[in-house]
């Protein structure tokens, strides 16, 4: 099959690498290059660099608003285009250009968890599995009829980077069997009921309040780890916390109990993994040697 590929995180890139196998890729479309790092060069996404090492054309515009970028699309002749966290809008003359349409592979289980951050939003939100769609596009949000879809539990200390890395593989698989089934699917659409939506992640929102149910804390650390990482205040400055469980002992919200374990509003999380600013990440024990807390500090 001929295919446009669409996407531009680390998450995409396991499926841009199953289809240059299995499938002939005639071009790339990612986010543009944006200025990263100390000396703010432009520095490509990973599905852009990985697509380049591939040998493969890639086309990065702003927008794909303009007619002229349309037509450029439209002019590859594409059987199919496929798309995993690209992060542009596709109006309807892109989603109507390959001769089989545009498929999304999604990381959630469709109705919900539309939008940005499905992957977040189920491990914050408590949700005991989770899975991945290949969905036909359409102008709404994620809104599409659904052609596959394969459901996972999400482990108990399971974190967002660990869980993204499990879908993104099976995103890969299951693409692959939709595109050799594609004449043969039904598309499902999706139901009315049930429908969440998984907003962007705001930094803003990563500061841990102590003062909240144990396992709505360890929640949140993992479902913002690795990024943007949750974090809280100590007498050694910012720590951001990066695996928890909740655990059933108690104390004043914030307290240091032992170990890494902390008082929440009720019960306590106990993390497993932390980074002090201008460190490495580091297990309990080898972050209290080096910060020097005793039991009972406060954390903020």
């Amino acid at each position: 099959m001929r295919v446009i590929f669409m996407g531009t995180p680390d998450f995409s890139v396991p499926v841009l690498e199953a289809l240059h196998t299995e499938h002939q890729v005639i071009c790339v479309y990612s986010q543009p290059p944006r200025r990263a790092g100390r000396g703010k060069q432009e520095r490509p996404t990973p599905v852009h660099a990985r697509a380049l090492e591939l040998g493969l054309e890639v086309r990065h515009p702003v927008s794909l608003k303009g007619a002229d970028e349309q037509a450029g699309f439209a002019a590859l002749g594409a059987d199919v285009a496929v798309v995993v966290a690209y992060g542009l809008i596709l109006p309807q003359p892109v989603l109507d250009a390959p001769r089989q349409g545009c498929l999304n592979i999604h990381a959630s289980l469709l109705p919900r968890w539309r939008g940005a951050a499905p992957i977040h939003r189920a491990i914050m939100a408590g949700d005991a599995e989770t899975g991945v769609c290949i969905m036909q596009m359409e102008a709404g949000l994620d809104t599409g009829p659904v052609l596959l879809r394969e459901a996972t539990p999400i482990g108990a200390g399971e974190t967002t980077g660990q869980l993204h890395d499990r879908l993104s593989a099976m995103g890969a698989r299951l693409i692959g069997e939709a595109l050799a089934r594609l004449g043969t699917l039904t598309p499902e659409p999706q139901p009315e009921d049930g429908v969440t939506y998984a907003a962007k992640i705001d930094k803003a929102e990563a500061r841990i309040d102590w003062t909240r149910p144990a396992e709505a804390v360890a929640r949140k650390i993992r479902g913002l780890s690795p990024f943007p990482g949750a974090w809280c205040e100590t007498p050694g400055g910012r720590l951001k916390l990066l695996g928890a469980v909740a655990v059933a002992e108690t104390g004043a919200p914030g307290t240091l109990l032992h170990d890494l374990t902390v008082a929440c509003g009720d019960g306590a999380v106990a993390v497993d993994r932390a980074q002090r600013e201008g460190k490495r990440v580091m297990d309990p024990d080898e972050l209290r040697r080096g910060a020097g807390w005793p039991d009972g500090v406060t954390f903020t």
